[in-house]
């Protein structure tokens, strides 16, 4: 597994999203995907303090154990867990991080981030707390996820001399290629922040499962999904992508999962591509599905999705 620069950190091209621990997977069952994982060279690991209810955190802290070393561990804070919004005061931000550290039952978190802006606090005053956490040896990085480019230049103006948002996580798939004309890519090439896509196989559909004219598996994240979703994911417009990509994957002789994730690291901003897993077999071959594309294979992918 080939390691890209994140600020100070070194993560591995492949990232594991950990939002179904403490939901989806017990503990038994994160800590054979966490080690799985460790195992295939997948160093770097992304929850929240909100996923599985906070237990994500707990049960990662606990699944990583003596093999915490081995590890770049991410995590997120500001969304109110009852989800009724959002708070990046500095008061908040300093309990979030402490609540965190103890249960990830570390003493560091490598990448701290926002998880979404918070417009009622000024985000000079959210940057100087997470500052102060890194000035403190609580935080190693700072980052942010759901900014707007116009968000992530003013992020780096208010920064200031002190350290800034080193990533970005943002929706990003052969699916989903907002990134490219919102700017947020060009932002981040600009300021020198790296891009952490989310939903990199669109909830499945670039999983190579969903197959033509078939149903949805059973126990996938797809057939799991609430109905008023299902409309999004599993409508034609979507569909149809997938079936080309299928087709044209089946042609090539290359897994359209492999072709989700190579796609991806071939832009140079991009410097891991977080997927979740639930089960170890599931991570081995996240792990194993980047490969060098060729530039007629890099020119078909965009063709095939280039409204998307």
């Amino acid at each position: 597994m080939k390691q890209r620069r994140l600020g100070s950190l070194h993560v591995s091209e492949v990232g594991l999203g950990c939002n179904n621990f403490g939901g989806r997977l017990d503990q038994a069952a994160t800590t054979a995907v966490v080690h799985a994982a460790l195992d295939a060279g997948v160093t770097f690991f992304d929850t929240a303090d909100i996923y599985g209810d906070t237990q994500s955190e707990v049960m990662l802290g606990v699944a990583l154990g003596a093999r915490r070393g081995e590890a770049v561990v991410a995590s997120k804070f500001g969304m109110l867990h009852d989800k009724s919004g959002v708070c990046a005061t500095p008061d908040y931000v300093r309990a979030s991080c402490d609540a965190s550290l103890r249960r990830l039952g570390t003493d560091v978190i490598d990448l701290y981030q926002l998880h979404f802006p918070d417009d009622a606090t000024p985000l000079a005053e959210t940057l100087g707390a997470l500052q102060d956490l890194v000035a403190r040896g609580k935080v190693r990085e700072i980052g942010c996820s759901n900014f707007s480019a116009d968000q992530l230049r003013a992020a780096a103006h208010a920064a200031g001399a002190g350290p800034g948002f080193v990533s970005v996580q943002s929706q990003y798939s052969l699916l989903a290629r907002q990134p490219e004309s919102d700017g947020v890519l060009a932002a981040c090439a600009e300021l020198g922040v790296g891009f952490l896509p989310f939903y990199p196989l669109a909830n499945g559909l670039l999983t190579g499962k969903v197959r033509p004219g078939e149903p949805i598996p059973e126990g996938t994240r797809l057939a799991l999904m609430p109905d008023d979703r299902k409309v999004h994911w599993l409508g034609e417009r979507l569909r149809s992508r997938v079936d080309a990509l299928i087709a044209y994957g089946d042609e090539a002789g290359v897994p359209v999962l492999d072709f989700a994730f190579s796609w991806l690291l071939e832009h140079p901003a991009v410097a891991s591509v977080i997927a979740g897993a639930s089960s170890a077999e599931q991570v081995r071959a996240n792990a194993h599905a980047v490969r060098d594309l060729t530039p007629a294979q890099r020119r078909r992918l965009d063709e095939l999705t280039d409204e998307a």
